[in-house]
């Protein structure tokens, strides 16, 4: 009789359930893990969970380990934090992250998963994925000694680039956000704050990151003369307006979209997905990244905590196993 394991599905708009999925034996080549942690992703999989990926992105938005297809029914999530229990014999026993959805014991390749470093926590882990896409914007646009950059929207990511972009020697660096709450979150990372009205204008680099259409407009007046804004916010089937008129042409302002999907095209030729994600997981090492982990809850309670963290929130809801 073949295994089988939990696994949670969103089965229609804002609606999920844990199903019985198989679970196979591995190969040779394979691991097989059993979840200890799992990361919830409030931007791209609260737009998966309420059927919001447009139709001309399915293929596009698939995640690695994806069962179902888009809409609906679909198994989806990339931020699972384990140990391997059986597989390939260098793996035994260690703890790794994979880009897999929520499921109690899964198998996969063994180059599909990556050795936690040593002094990094497996709860503090599930924010890889994140890290991942924080660290490839800062490739797509690297800051510079000295630049002035405003990072508008404190969530996950938005926290993680503005962080690792203050490491920058002299750089000055402020998050930005419309809830006046979120200086809170800036305090515990050692970063300036403002909200849009008060925000430093002036800037190199303009970092969108809020998921909110309406945020590209207002990144475009913070730049400085030659400026970058990067748009790493995902929008699903939401249109964006922009004012390319007015003094976007004679400021020579330029915008530049961000997407984990590929690495960076400044790195490329030197660093995989895999190194990718183990320079993600060392920068995790910092304890100070606990901060953006703000709740957690039971892997059986998904089906009821999920429709209620895409209602709001901001940073990384952790799923307990």
């Amino acid at each position: 009789m073949q295994e089988t394991t939990e696994a949670f599905w969103a089965v229609a708009p804002g609606c999920g359930e844990i199903r019985r999925d198989p679970l196979p034996t591995p190969a040779p080549d394979e691991v097989a893990v059993e979840t200890l942690y799992s990361g919830v992703s409030r931007g791209t999989e609260s737009l998966v969970f309420a059927g919001k990926v447009p139709s001309s992105q399915y293929r596009t938005m698939r995640a690695p380990f994806q069962a179902g297809d888009f809409p609906f029914p679909v198994k989806y999530g990339y931020a699972a934090v384990g140990r391997v229990t059986a597989g390939a014999a260098g793996l035994l026993g260690r703890l790794v992250f994979c880009l897999h959805p929520h499921q109690r014991r899964f198998v996969v390749r063994a180059g599909a998963v990556t050795v936690l470093p040593e002094g990094l926590p497996p709860r503090r882990a599930v924010l890889a994925a994140n890290a991942e896409t924080a660290l490839n914007a800062l490739w797509d646009a690297p800051p510079l000694l000295g630049d002035r950059i405003a990072v508008i929207g404190a969530g996950t990511v938005g926290c993680l680039i503005a962080r690792l972009a203050a490491g920058v020697p002299g750089a000055r660096v402020t998050l930005v956000d419309s809830d006046p709450g979120k200086a809170r979150i800036a305090a515990a990372l050692h970063l300036p704050f403002a909200t849009p009205e008060d925000a430093p204008g002036d800037c190199e680099l303009v970092v969108e990151a809020t998921g909110n259409p309406a945020a590209l407009a207002a990144a475009l007046p913070l730049a400085a003369t030659e400026g970058t804004i990067l748009a790493v916010s995902w929008y699903g089937d939401r249109p964006v307006t922009l004012p390319l008129g007015e003094a976007f042409h004679s400021r020579r302002l330029r915008i530049i979209s961000s997407q984990v999907g590929l690495v960076s095209h400044r790195r490329r030729d030197r660093h995989s997905h895999s190194d990718r994600m183990a320079l993600a997981l060392r920068l995790l090492t910092d304890p100070l990244f606990d901060r953006l982990i703000d709740g957690e809850s039971e892997f059986a309670d998904l089906p009821r905590t999920l429709p209620a963290l895409a209602e709001g929130g901001a940073l990384c809801h952790v799923v307990r196993y």
